[in-house]
């Protein structure tokens, strides 16, 4: 009888050791989702005329896992027009990224539409001319990581390709600056 109470109050202890070690490991699982929000100042080649265009991009991101996620773009370049044009994008599409050390180097395949302003057109001389273009855009960048909560873009490059505009497809690039908010 003593020796199985031993046998028994070993075999408890045992059982219990291992099924609290399990326990504490589930939860200090590395965490796969994350969503940043942020803002940044963007310089771009229009592809129509020989001035570049300045303007602002609002951006957000939101990762699946730790390396694969969605981000989605909104370019406004009409800020600073040399030759009063302006093209203002709407973007989404897949995003893969990894980091490395600080740095979190990606690259992104997106889908939207674009919208080409000027003051007039010079075929028609239709005053505040504007339309409306399906693209797509392929391009990267570098986040670095600042603190916990913040991310600073050091750069963003985006090849866009408006293949309905006009007789030849348009095809723009983009470079953003910024920084961004990121939620835990």
């Amino acid at each position: 009888m003593k020796r199985l109470l031993s046998l028994f109050s070993i075999a408890f202890l045992l059982g219990t050791t291992a099924q609290n070690l399990h326990a504490q490991a589930a939860p200090t699982a590395v965490r796969n989702s994350s969503i940043q929000l942020g803002a940044g100042y963007s310089y771009a080649s229009p592809d129509y005329g020989q001035k570049k265009l300045q303007g602002y991009t609002i951006y957000g991101t939101f990762n699946f896992t730790r390396h694969w996620g969605i981000e989605g773009d909104i370019h406004r370049l009409d800020i600073i027009t040399p030759t009063d044009i302006a093209e203002d994008t709407y973007l989404l599409g897949p995003r893969y990224s990894f980091r490395f050390g600080r740095f979190m180097p990606y690259g992104k395949g997106l889908l939207g539409l674009g919208t080409f302003k000027t003051d007039y057109d010079p075929g028609t001389f239709i005053k505040n001319y504007s339309q409306t273009h399906k693209l797509w855009a392929a391009g990267g960048g570098v986040d670095m990581i600042a603190s916990p909560h913040w991310n600073i873009r050091l750069v963003d490059f985006e090849y866009q390709t408006w293949p309905g505009f006009a007789k030849n497809a348009l095809t723009p690039y983009v470079l953003t600056f910024g920084a961004a908010y990121r939620f835990h």
